[in-house]
């Protein structure tokens, strides 16, 4: 039968290469908005979306979601 969950390290540390990118340009986008002078409420604002979506991203990664899908 097929292992349709794998616990091998390989594929965490790929899912962490792929979603690293978009993770720090999210961060420096955050930063960038911070040191402009924008209200820090703003930080608030935009973090949890960033974070979120990297985490989503990180699971479809690391469960093998992205690479099950076939054309029929």
């Amino acid at each position: 039968m097929e292992d349709r969950f794998p616990s091998e390290s390989r594929d965490r540390r790929r899912a962490a290469l792929a979603v690293l990118p978009f993770l720090a340009i999210g961060l420096a986008d955050l930063v960038l908005l911070l040191v402009w002078g924008i209200d820090p409420l703003w930080g608030f604002a935009i973090l949890p979306p960033i974070l979120f979506i990297s985490a989503l991203a990180w699971i479809a990664f690391s469960t093998g979601f992205v690479s099950d899908r076939t054309d029929r």
